[in-house]
């Protein structure tokens, strides 16, 4: 799992690092709100990390959180890149993007396209739509562009395939180009990458094979994301019965048979 950290982009506080275990967002009595299992306050929220993956939980009756903009009520899977807002604060799950080591390896492999791999929408306008990257994908406000956005430019990125591997090239220059939470220019993207393009469109990178860790976008519900928490339940028992069942009707057939044949004589 990539090494995460909490951001706040709009407060002057270090970058809190999502180890694992369990990491407590409070409301503190100077009614600032911080994250930590030293600080003492009021608890707001709480951000859990294990191998399954990373998931907030909302205190009881408290409302007012979001991630990515949606309305949470209990529990929410996270991914690298979510906004997760908190009473009135926005911290911004990051996580490392690629060295530019390997973006220059990559780069040198031809440019193929696969519609296996594509951008789904997890935020914004294109919410659950995906985008296949059989060819390269251009994200702008130009007629040309196979993603428009209209608060962007007209080539304000693409997304590319050079042999197998995602390529981000950012055409913009302006590092409007966000990848799980971290502004960034051209890059390698891996499975479940989030990228972030003007103010609100959210995609993420799906590959059949990526061997990443499996996310859940924060908005699919409470029920979902409690069953992905609960514990796997043995197997029922009722399928070993199938032949005893099968065995005792074939029975009841033949003693049926034999009453009705002697009956009959």
């Amino acid at each position: 799992m990539n090494k995460l950290r909490l951001h706040f982009p709009n407060r002057a506080m270090a970058d809190h690092p999502l180890d694992m275990g369990a990491h407590r967002i409070v409301r503190e009595a100077s009614g600032n709100v911080g994250v930590g299992e030293h600080l003492q306050g009021a608890l707001l929220a709480r951000i859990c990390v294990d191998r399954r993956g990373r998931w907030l939980q909302v205190a009881n009756g408290l409302r007012g959180v979001h991630v990515n903009g949606r309305p949470i009520k209990r529990m929410a899977m996270l991914r690298a890149g979510d906004a997760v807002y908190v009473d009135g604060v926005e911290l911004l799950l990051q996580a490392p993007v690629a060295d530019p080591q390997r973006l220059d390896q990559t780069l040198q492999r031809p440019i193929d396209g696969d519609p296996r791999i594509v951008l789904r929408g997890v935020g914004g306008p294109y919410h659950g739509r995906c985008f296949p990257l059989q060819q390269p994908c251009l994200i702008g406000s130009g007629r040309g562009a196979s993603i428009h956005i209209d608060d962007v430019g007209d080539r304000h990125a693409q997304i590319e395939l050079h042999g197998g591997q995602a390529v981000l090239r950012d055409f913009s220059g302006s590092g409007n180009v966000l990848v799980n939470g971290i502004a960034t220019g051209d890059s390698v993207l891996n499975p479940g990458d989030q990228v972030v393009f003007g103010s609100q469109h959210r995609f993420v990178l799906e590959v059949p094979w990526g061997s990443g860790p499996i996310d859940l976008p924060a908005d699919t519900g409470d029920d979902v994301a409690a069953a992905q928490a609960q514990p796997t339940l043995p197997p029922r028992r009722s399928a070993l019965r199938w032949p005893w069942l099968l065995l005792a009707a074939a029975a009841l057939a033949a003693a049926l048979s034999a009453l009705l044949l002697f009956g009959a004589g």
